[in-house]
């Protein structure tokens, strides 16, 4: 569907009154490939297609989806929409001029000059070679230890997206139009290895992800047999650690845990929707404030080649962008979509995404992270005389409202005058987002990523989280079992 038509049916989405309409068109092909019990479980493959349209209008945020994606069939969704304005909002614009002509080179995916290149589309490489790498690793897990390893599960994906998003947006004050049109190509690609070990009643996991907005070059750079290898080996090494020990204690994080931390403990926090809604009142007034020790920088960047959470626009066409959310310890900004933006009054940070065009676009992380530090990661376990590393976290759950977060650790370590000590099992670790990120004293020099889908309003988004290794100086160490949020 040309521009044109697309412009004719924001027209009459904001034919009875609105600041601002936009359509979402998404064409998504997906294949899968599961083995579990030692067969190849599933294999699907599918494709879906639809739209959404939007509508802003003051306070009023309205939408609705279809997959019905033609001209006539979208033509109807925006007279629908239009007519559940509010009347007060009907008013507000009944007097608004759309004597207008599009403007036919305004932004497309050439705009940007960021460049997720796919060398090897998965759409051209066959089933088989994909059911091959998935009997592959579930071949070597197996092989770690046959007799404890009592379940592996494997799982390949690959989705391909073709995305078209234009916005109209209107200025009663000085009636004006603006019109945009972008369009993109997004493929994932991912490969997940989960083993579970048994003991006699002691059981234990080993979990260990791959993935990107990335073709199948991703088993180029990687080898899913070190992966499945290294899953298989820590799930077995786990049954025979030692119990953690409870209490408060000197805490590492490596880079190698991932930034479950930061993602789950402020950077929900900080989604301008989360502000606004007034759940996070740590962080609520303070831009320009130092809310965390001042070795605390945090970026949330889509703009990095090929990760995860990556795109060249976000879901509302608004192009990517790396933001400084906290600089040496100071709050600098929220993460906004455009919906937030308008409610105070700034612009969007281009993080409004959703999980397909059934859903409204809400401020979301992408790729977020610690900005490394001066200290050695070899330094930093030094430098602790008795404490607890964390190689591996799991999953975890934080409540937004007060910071306080319990996450489970996957692989830890006892650290006894300076140096990696016993391996330690069942420990999680308890504690508040803010008071913690105060109380880092050492941040290393390397930093490491984790790949993960997030959740958040019923939706779910591809992410990826990092850190470098940090020290921090007080932290519980529990034994409280929680369900994931972030896989």
């Amino acid at each position: 569907m040309d521009k044109e038509k697309l412009m004719e049916i924001l027209k009459i989405a904001l034919s009875k009154g609105g600041d601002f309409a936009d359509i979402y068109i998404e064409k998504r092909f997906t294949n899968r490939v599961s083995c579990e019990d030692n067969k190849i479980e599933k294999i699907v493959s599918g494709e879906d297609v639809g739209a959404g349209i939007r509508i802003i209008s003051g306070e009023s945020n309205i939408y609705a989806s279809t997959n019905k994606v033609t001209e006539v069939g979208l033509k109807e969704l925006a007279k629908e929409i239009a007519s559940n304005l509010p009347e007060s909002e009907k008013m507000r614009k009944k007097n608004f001029s759309f004597s207008f002509k599009p403007n036919l080179k305004s932004s497309t995916g050439s705009q940007t000059n960021i460049i997720h290149k796919i060398e090897k589309p998965p759409s051209e490489v066959p089933i088989e070679e994909k059911i091959g790498l998935v009997l592959l690793g579930n071949r070597i897990a197996r092989g770690v230890d046959r007799d404890k390893i009592k379940q592996v599960s494997i799982s390949y994906a690959d989705t391909t997206m073709d995305i078209t998003i234009a916005n109209l947006s209107l200025s009663s004050k000085y009636g004006v139009v603006k019109d945009n049109q972008v369009e993109e190509k997004r493929i994932y690609t991912t490969y997940l290895v989960n083993v579970v070990a048994q003991q006699e009643e002691i059981i234990q996991t080993g979990y260990e992800p791959l993935g990107g907005l990335v073709g199948f070059e991703l088993f180029d750079k990687y080898d899913v047999k070190k992966i499945a290898r290294e899953a298989a080996e820590r799930a077995v090494k786990m049954l025979f650690a030692q119990k953690a020990p409870s209490g408060e204690m000197t805490v590492v994080l490596t880079s190698t845990a991932g930034g479950t931390m930061i993602h789950e403990a402020i950077g929900h926090s900080l989604e301008a929707d989360s502000i606004q809604k007034k759940v996070s009142p740590a962080y609520m007034g303070m831009l320009g404030k130092r809310v965390t020790s001042e070795l605390i920088t945090v970026v949330d960047d889509p703009t990095i080649p090929n990760y995860r959470g990556s795109f060249h626009f976000d879901d509302e066409g608004t192009p990517a962008q790396k933001t400084i959310l906290l600089e040496r310890g100071m709050l600098r900004n929220y993460l906004y979509d455009r919906f937030t933006a308008q409610k105070d009054g700034t612009k969007s940070t281009g993080n409004g995404r959703r999980e397909s065009y059934h859903h409204q676009p809400i401020p979301r992380m992408s790729n977020t992270y610690i900005l490394p530090g001066e200290s050695q990661p070899e330094e930093i376990i030094r430098s602790v005389n008795k404490g607890f590393l964390v190689k591996k976290m799991g999953g975890g759950q934080v409540n937004t409202a007060n910071g306080d977060f319990v996450f489970e650790v996957e692989e830890g370590y006892e650290i006894v005058n300076g140096k990696v000590g016993e391996m330690l099992r069942g420990a999680t670790l308890i504690g508040n987002g803010p008071e913690v990120l105060n109380s880092i004293i050492m941040v290393g020099s390397d930093l490491g990523f984790n790949i993960g889908t997030c959740g958040k309003d019923g939706q779910w988004v591809p992410v990826t989280d990092g850190q470098p290794t940090i020290r921090i100086k007080k932290l519980t160490i529990g034994g409280t079992h929680m369900k994931s949020t972030l896989h």
